[in-house]
């Protein structure tokens, strides 16, 4: 009876392990070392570039840098970076709203006089996977 329950078990345990999966993402062309990468999970289109789902900062390193979200279900998401230069934590704007520090999307997604869609950004996740974000 106790095979038959620890193999229940792990049987359980394996099948929960295998619903979620990591994403890395990696940056590149960052045009300094200095500050920090700030990187943003999104699962929708009404919370993208609002309420991120999980959020991560990385150091740069050779102008690069290489951030891994852990435990996602299968599902839809788009990725947002920006280069905080001054690591004050927030994108930095000028006087009429346009970015002054470097931003990117999923999918290398831009936007037309504002920010990238969600649509353009997104993508699936259903096994662990690799994204590439150029700025």
């Amino acid at each position: 009876m106790i095979k038959i329950i620890t193999i229940t078990m792990l049987f359980i345990c394996g099948l929960m392990s295998a619903q979620n999966s990591k994403l890395t993402v990696a940056i590149s062309g960052i045009k300094n070392n200095e500050g920090t990468i700030r990187v943003g999970l999104y699962n929708s289109d009404k919370a993208f570039l609002k309420t991120a789902y999980k959020s991560f900062s990385s150091e740069i390193k050779n102008n690069k840098a290489l951030i891994t979200f852990t435990g996602l279900p299968a599902g839809e998401y788009a990725v947002s970076v920006f280069h905080d230069e001054n690591n004050n934590e927030k994108l930095d704007k000028n006087v009429m709203g346009i970015p002054s520090e470097d931003y990117a999307a999923s999918n290398n997604a831009k936007g037309f006089m504002g920010p990238p869609s969600y649509a353009d950004a997104k993508f699936a996740v259903s096994k662990d996977s690799k994204i590439e974000i150029t700025f």
